[in-house]
């Protein structure tokens, strides 16, 4: 289910009626910054923290995009703006380099429209590269009890420099269905704000109900969670990117999680997201380069395959099976 501009603003507002005040969005996500801005309009904007984000690696584009943003959600400041995932060496260098996004974040934070500079990535040695430019107030990282190598470094580090800290995909992107499991987990570390995507209010009172009333991991819970790590251990990609660069061009970590993309985007964003990759994604010659470089020994021919598979189904039933 996708919710309408009508359902999303109800949505919204319900979900800031039960105490949420953090929301993160994107200019990427289809509508949603313009569900929320319509969603906020009569609620004191000083009592909300809005972040969203911008895939723009140049000046020019980020401004671009930052003015798309501020008027679609119908706000003259953002909370906290991210540079959305900047997740290579190659990307980090064009958004910190001259001319780069950075500029225009620096940029907007002197005039007034951004509060506090952030990033976004799904690489852990990068992010661990930007953590320490001094450029940013805050972060944002896929943390979950499967992708959880932050815990080892990222974490203690963004305490020792005073970052704050978003765990992205604290369900797995969608994969992970047992809330319970995933934010007891999440709330043993102390400082950092899961960033669930959610359909329904009853969602969020539930993982309300849950961070509320906490309880210690039992130790059947944590067999349980190690069942599942193993189980999906296969085929989970930590979009670490120590398998690229692919000889044919692969955006090999897109295509592996593209299932996590049509469960969490619209059909048409996500179909138009993901085309080119899975088009892409075709050409493997299965020459296993990537196989041998996969810390994590995923059989990365055999999953594009499988992927190939789901993308061939979902633009012909805009359902997702694996």
């Amino acid at each position: 289910m996708r919710l309408s501009k009508g359902e999303g603003k109800t949505l919204v507002r319900n979900v800031i009626e039960l105490g949420i005040n953090f929301i993160d969005t994107a200019n990427a996500y289809g509508d949603s910054e313009e569900k929320i801005g319509e969603a906020i309009q009569e609620i004191p904007r000083e009592s909300l923290v809005i972040a969203t984000k911008s895939m723009a690696r140049d000046k020019k584009s980020f401004l671009e995009h930052l003015h798309t943003s501020l008027k679609r959600l119908k706000t003259d400041y953002i909370d906290i703006f991210q540079m959305h995932s900047v997740s290579s060496d190659d990307t980090m260098n064009k958004v910190m380099g001259p001319g780069g996004a950075l500029e225009g974040l620096e940029q907007a934070i002197t005039q007034g429209k951004v509060r506090h500079p952030a990033f976004s990535s799904h690489n852990l040695t990068v992010s661990k590269k930007l953590m320490l430019t001094g450029k940013f107030h805050a972060f944002q990282v896929p943390f979950n009890f499967i992708d959880d190598e932050a815990a080892e470094e990222i974490i203690p580090l963004s305490r020792e420099l005073d970052l704050g800290m978003i765990a992205m995909k604290p369900l797995g992107g969608g994969l992970l269905d047992e809330a319970s499991l995933c934010f007891r987990y999440l709330m043993q570390f102390d400082g950092i704000v899961p960033d669930p995507g959610i359909e329904h209010v009853e969602e969020m009172k539930e993982i309300i109900d849950i961070v509320q009333n906490l309880s210690p991991l039992r130790e059947d819970e944590k067999a349980r969670m190690e069942q599942i790590k193993r189980k999906m251990g296969g085929s989970w990609c930590h979009r670490c990117e120590y398998c690229q660069p692919c000889p044919q061009g692969i955006p090999i970590s897109l295509v592996l999680v593209s299932e996590s993309i049509a469960k969490r985007m619209p059909y048409d964003s996500a179909a138009s997201f993901l085309k080119e990759a899975m088009q892409k994604a075709k050409n493997c010659t299965e020459c296993r380069e990537c196989v041998e470089r996969c810390p994590y020994d995923l059989n990365i021919p055999e999953l594009l395959e499988k992927r190939i598979s789901s993308w061939k189904n979902y633009l012909q039933t805009k359902t997702w099976i694996l």
